[in-house]
């Protein structure tokens, strides 16, 4: 089936698999992040359905349908993974599984790791097996990521790391952190950082939640004592982890940007204030909004689709991923934003389950860099603004 490369028989050929192996309860759209798959080495299915549907489309690597067959992938080019994401939304199937290991670290071990690195990472990646956080951001380096001053140090036969993250999402969940650390405190400050991979079981590495306005605790700080890291853990060279952070940044920003495509499962907006609140959308300011917000999804979607057919070519998005992010974040907000107009006052009853999604896209304008960084880099990187 998947080495079907006519685009009309391969359709077929996924759809009838498709229709024969989704448990009818991973089919029900709820791709939010309570719901969804992450993996790991201590992940707890929601169901035994869960656990199949994982099972199955790993077995084929439609988990991570891109990747190259030999680390875990179904080796599928462009047309036809968005045809296999086409069919999943015809049937309203969850994603098999999700991670910042598919998301980011994949990605970045692709272009910049060692076959050995590949070999011993993405297999276990897409298959769910390890579960990733990631260690850039810390007390004094946010936006300015580059001042990151965690340090790591030569002992001869390893290194020595020792330092704070912060904002690290899940690291109380995960088994294994990507980070940025400083492997020459002399060098200009984007020249002495190297991109490193750390056990989270390792003696030393600690973790302490980080409660937000929500009520939930995804982000942690992360503390690094005295924490020994074998000497093959770093991706790319020595001291040039900001070449890879910077791809890497690449790739969060355009996940980031897909919460504006959609909010329940990616449903039109409309569908989900109707099915929600039948007289929601009788108010004509609330459903010209609800309107104008369902264009801006589609046009962002097919935008994000265009970037990523110029990254299969080899153009890659650059700081494009920057204006995805931006208006992808924004464009989140103003659906939650208007979900919760529908309701009127009854959606700030924190049991209707709408204020706390609500209040987390506020972050989204934060991580992965803030609002105003991004326009920034879009007036002078994408529109070349002095």
């Amino acid at each position: 089936m998947l080495d079907i490369t006519d685009p009309n028989a391969f359709r077929s050929a996924i759809r009838a698999w498709l229709d024969d192996n989704c448990p009818a309860e991973m089919r029900d759209g709820e791709n939010t992040p309570d719901h969804v798959c992450w993996g790991g080495k201590n992940w707890v299915y929601e169901s035994d359905a869960q656990r199949v549907w994982l099972e199955r489309t790993s077995a084929l690597g439609l988990t991570v349908p891109t990747w190259p067959r030999e680390y875990g992938g179904a080796g599928l080019e462009r047309t036809r993974e968005k045809i296999y994401r086409e069919e999943l939304a015809r049937i309203n199937a969850r994603l098999p599984l999700q991670s910042f290991g598919i998301w980011m670290l994949g990605p970045a071990l692709l272009n910049f790791g060692t076959h050995e690195q590949k070999e011993t990472y993405l297999p276990p990646i897409a298959r769910g097996e390890i579960r990733w956080c990631q260690g850039y951001s810390e007390p004094g380096a946010g936006s300015d990521l580059a001042s990151v001053q965690t340090k790591c140090e030569d002992m001869g036969d390893h290194w020595l790391v020792n330092g704070q993250k912060i904002w690290t999402s899940y690291a109380d969940k995960a088994d294994a952190i990507f980070a940025l650390v400083r492997t020459d405190k002399e060098a200009p400050k984007h020249k002495g950082i190297s991109f490193l991979l750390i056990d989270m079981t390792a003696k030393g590495v600690s973790t302490k939640p980080i409660r937000l306005i929500s009520g939930s605790s995804p982000f942690c700080e992360t503390f690094l004592d005295d924490v020994k890291v074998p000497k093959g853990q770093i991706v790319g060279d020595v001291n040039s982890g900001w070449d890879v952070a910077k791809y890497l940044l690449t790739h969060e920003r355009e996940m980031i940007s897909g919460g504006g495509t959609g909010v329940s499962g990616g449903r039109a907006l409309g569908a989900v204030i109707a099915d929600a609140f039948p007289d929601g959308l009788t108010d004509t300011s609330l459903r010209a909004q609800a309107m104008d917000a369902e264009i801006d999804a589609l046009a962002i979607s097919l935008t994000i689709d265009r970037y990523k057919d110029q990254s299969s070519a080899g153009q890659g998005t650059g700081h494009a991923s920057a204006m995805l992010k931006y208006m992808g974040t924004e464009l989140n907000k103003t659906r939650h934003e208007l979900i919760m107009s529908a309701n009127g006052s009854d959606a700030l009853d924190w049991d209707a389950g709408l204020a706390a999604p609500w209040l987390r896209t506020k972050a989204n304008s934060i991580e992965g860099g803030t609002s105003e960084v991004m326009l920034g880099i879009i007036a002078r990187r994408v529109l070349d603004l002095k």
